[in-house]
């Protein structure tokens, strides 16, 4: 049944943000129309009892809906930044953590804006 779930969704591109004890990955991926759409999974290592599982929530977006989602995302940050919290410096969270190679430093990039090419 798994095998019929994925099949004419392949995967494009992905991209993985390492964030403390979540893990987020935006993932391109294609409809059976050759049509493209994003998916955005927060995962979240968690303990049980007999070991660990793997908390995971996702959003579907589709392209219609792309500079919506990013006009709002953008306008809801920039009004946490500047209303809520103006006086966070901000760019100390840009810093790339020496023991996660993963982290991506974007001190030099413009993070006022989002950007969907």
């Amino acid at each position: 049944m798994e095998e019929n779930k994925e099949k004419g969704r392949d995967e494009i591109y992905s991209e993985r943000v390492r964030a403390g004890k979540r893990t987020y990955f935006f993932d391109v991926k294609s409809t059976r129309s050759n049509d493209y759409y994003l998916t955005i999974t927060e995962s979240k290592r968690r303990f049980k009892d007999d070991g660990f599982f793997y908390e995971k929530h996702k959003i579907f977006l589709y392209k219609e809906d792309f500079n919506k989602f990013v006009a709002a995302l953008n306008e809801t940050v920039d009004h946490v930044k500047n209303e809520l919290l103006p006086d966070v410096d901000f760019s100390e969270f840009d810093k790339v953590h020496e023991d996660d190679e993963e982290t991506i430093d974007v001190s030099s990039e413009d993070d006022s804006e989002l950007k969907w090419d």
